[in-house]
């Protein structure tokens, strides 16, 4: 069963294959800082070969969501360092999810900062804030220069990272935030460098991984990409277009030499995710979509047929905290609950029974 086999990823040294993917649960404090409950919650999920952190703000005007944790002040940081030496201490690996909401947020959340994103375009649709619903605002389409300094903005957040005890980071170029917003045409209709053909939307995710490497080492480093997914009205429709971009991006990074590559597609062993693994010639994490419940015949499967390295799971780590122990003998599952995926408190976050109660 390769599924639970020991594997490397650069720097990272995984004992089984399983990997917790990043969750957005909003449990931190209202300043971003982790809490008892998150300590307990990644303490109790150690046993996966890697913890992928949830999305984790890199600066004020980068916050997502209501509860979302940062890794910005000094508080932050301290907080998730109880966070790791509680990982830590169990034998786990953990990496943070470096995330910049681009227009995926409100002011009301950003403490009044206008958002941010590549071009002046709202999403169609609502958000919640601590005030309620809103509908998203049309955010400030980032100047070059300031484009340019996301790059600098992830490179601190990655030190700060390592500050805080992490083993790694993951660059968030994912699910319809800053760094996928800039990959489609649709929500990126810049004219200046970052902007106007693939190469130029693919060129603001190569620099901020280039700059975070060049600030903790490759070996420390993965990113987490989304192609065609079509989310939070990121679109990439037209194939030939989605491919030169991400053939672009993948182009760029690939000499780096990052840990891993994460792709999250409803299609792993499909021809555009193994064509850009070709192309990054690195490990390999996959992840097989929203709403979609990963299944333990599903991941043993994806390792044992060469899809893939890892398997980032989700919901099932969710509700098994001791989910490999779990899959690794065959035994029954607890069951998600998605009432309780967001929002504060321990219900549905850090009381799932492991076997051993």
């Amino acid at each position: 069963m390769q599924l639970f086999t020991p594997i490397t990823l650069g720097d990272l040294a995984l004992s089984n294959r399983v990997v917790m993917a990043p969750l957005t649960r909003m449990r931190a404090e209202a300043n971003g800082v982790p809490n008892d409950l998150m300590v307990e919650h990644y303490r109790q999920r150690a046993t996966t070969g890697l913890i992928v952190t949830e999305g984790t703000w890199t600066s004020p005007v980068s916050q997502a969501y209501p509860g979302q944790p940062g890794i910005f002040t000094a508080e932050q940081i301290a907080g998730w360092h109880r966070i790791t030496d509680a990982v830590h201490a169990e034998g786990g690996v953990i990496v943070m999810q470096l995330m910049h909401g681009g227009r995926v947020t409100h002011s009301e959340i950003t403490r009044g900062l206008t958002p941010v994103a590549p071009s002046a375009i709202a999403i169609d649709g609502e958000t919640h804030t601590p005030l309620g619903k809103r509908a998203f605002p049309t955010p400030h389409a980032l100047t070059t220069d300031e484009a340019a300094a996301i790059a600098t903005e992830l490179a601190t957040a990655a030190t700060n990272a390592i500050e805080a005890g992490f083993d790694g980071v993951e660059v968030h170029s994912a699910n319809g935030y800053l760094l996928h917003e800039f990959l489609s045409p649709v929500s990126n209709v810049r004219t200046d460098v970052y902007g106007g053909s693939p190469a130029a939307r693919a060129r603001l995710g190569i620099e901020s991984v280039t700059a975070v490497v060049k600030a903790i080492g490759a070996g420390r480093v993965g990113i987490r990409i989304s192609p065609a997914h079509g989310i939070q009205d990121v679109i990439e429709s037209d194939p030939d277009e989605t491919r030169a971009t991400y053939d672009a991006l993948i182009d760029g990074i690939a000499p780096l030499g990052l840990a891993y590559l994460s792709v999250l597609h409803s299609d792993p062993a499909g021809e555009l995710v193994q064509d850009l693994r070709a192309r990054f010639g690195g490990p390999l994490m996959v992840n097989s979509g929203f709403g979609v419940i990963t299944g333990r015949d599903e991941a043993m499967d994806t390792i044992a047929n060469g899809t893939a390295d890892v398997v980032a799971v989700g919901r099932q780590v969710i509700a098994n905290p001791d989910l490999v122990a779990r899959w690794r003998d065959d035994r029954e599952l607890n069951e998600p609950n998605p009432n309780t995926f967001y929002g504060p408190g321990k219900v549905g976050y850090t009381d799932y029974p492991a076997l051993a109660s």
